[in-house]
C-alpha cells in the first residue's frame, strides 16, 4: 500500500517517505510564492492556489499569508474567504463547503500522533524498519459557515452547514448544523434561528435591508 493510500485508509504512515516529502516540498514552495504576491495580483494568486489546492470553486479569496501542508488533499467550495494566516495541515482530507468565511489565524489539522512518547519517537513498519509514524483523520466543514479569529479545528471533526464558531475555539468534536458553538474545547451554545436575523437589530441594520424582507 502506498503512503497516500495509508493516509486515506486511516492507518499509520510515514510522513518522511520520499513520495510524501516531494508533495509537501512542492506545496511549501508554492506557499512562499503566494505569500510574496501583492493583494491586487488577482490572476497570479488564483493560479497559484489552483496549483496548490486539490479542488477549488469559483470566487475563492484567501488574504494570505497561507500555509498548506499537502494542498492536494484539500477541497474548497465556491465563494470562500479566509483572512490572514490560514493554515491547513491536510495530511488527511479537508473539505470546506460553499460560502464559508474564516477570520484570521484559522487552523485546520488532520494528523494524529501516538500518545506514548516512545511510540512518537520511533515504531517499526511492516518490514521491521524503524520509522516515525503517524495517522490522519479527515475534516469536513459544511456550507455557509463562519469561523471567528483563531479557531482551531482538530482531526476527525465534521462541522455542519450554517454554523458559527466563536473566536479562539478549539473544535474537538462534531458540531451539528445551524449551531453557534464556542470555547476550548468547543461546545454548542445554542441553535441559530430566525431570531438571530439582522431584521431584529434595526440599530445595526440602519438603512440596509435583509434580502427578501424589503
Amino acid at each position: 500500500m502506498r503512503e497516500e493510500e495509508k493516509i486515506q485508509a486511516g492507518v499509520l504512515f510515514s510522513p518522511g517517505h520520499p513520495d510524501l516529502v516531494a508533495i509537501k516540498r512542492k506545496t511549501h514552495n508554492l506557499n512562499v510564492d503566494y505569500n510574496q504576491t501583492h493583494e491586487d495580483e488577482f490572476e497570479k494568486r488564483e493560479a497559484i492556489l489552483r496549483e496548490i489546492i486539490g479542488e477549488m470553486g469559483e470566487g475563492v479569496r484567501i488574504q494570505g499569508p497561507i500555509a498548506f501542508h499537502y494542498g492536494k488533499h484539500t477541497k474548497i467550495g465556491k465563494n470562500f474567504f479566509a483572512n490572514f494566516n490560514f493554515t491547513v495541515q491536510d495530511d488527511g482530507e479537508v473539505v470546506i463547503g460553499d460560502d464559508c468565511n474564516f477570520g484570521p489565524n484559522v487552523t485546520i489539522v488532520t494528523p494524529v500522533h501516538p500518545m506514548v512518547a516512545s511510540e512518537r519517537r520511533v515504531m517499526l513498519d511492516a518490514q521491521g524498519n524503524e520509522k516515525h509514524l503517524c495517522y490522519a483523520k479527515p475534516v469536513h466543514i459544511g456550507n455557509d459557515c463562519w469561523f471567528g479569529a483563531s479557531v482551531t479545528v482538530c482531526p476527525g471533526v465534521t462541522i455542519g452547514d450554517g454554523c458559527v464558531i466563536g473566536a479562539g475555539s478549539v473544535v474537538t468534536r462534531d458540531i451539528p448544523p445551524n449551531s453557534f458553538a464556542a470555547g476550548a474545547p468547543c461546545r454548542v451554545i445554542r441553535e441559530i434561528t430566525e431570531a438571530d436575523s439582522m431584521v431584529h437589530m434595526p440599530e445595526v441594520l440602519a438603512d440596509n435591508q435583509v434580502v427578501g424582507q424589503g
